[in-house]
């Protein structure tokens, strides 16, 4: 289950980066990810019973991440930290403004959002 759609993407957020063709799986790819965050929490409580609060980040938060994964694709599938092509270098790593939780990158403001539901604690009593 995605938890933002199609038609939240396109009208709610206002969404254009992804075409028609690809914006349900790559909502379903970040809805995933956010579960990875979220250490399934909304899996186990299910999305219909958080908060609308909750639901409306975590919303917002798919379609940014999905913009962000679908954007910068070549990057994130690479396997290198940095590299360097005719003295123009490029770093992946602390100084870059994204975070990497779980294996999973978002970026920092994304992340920070998420964190405001709750749900992205590391303590098992959360």
């Amino acid at each position: 289950m995605s938890y933002a759609d199609k038609t939240y993407y396109r009208n709610t957020y206002l969404g254009i980066t992804i075409s028609d063709n690809e914006i349900e799986k790559k909502l379903k790819e970040a809805s995933r990810h956010i579960d990875t965050l979220t250490y399934n929490r909304i899996v186990g409580k299910g999305f219909e019973n958080l908060t609308k609060f909750q639901q409306e980040i975590i919303q917002e938060v798919v379609c940014k991440l999905a913009d962000f994964e679908f954007e910068n694709a070549d990057v994130l599938k690479t396997v290198l930290s940095s590299y360097s092509i005719n003295g123009v270098s490029m770093n992946f790593g602390a100084n870059w403004n994204v975070e990497i939780q779980n294996g999973v990158a978002i970026p920092k403001d994304c992340y920070c959002l998420l964190s405001q539901t709750g749900l992205t604690c590391r303590n098992l009593r959360c």
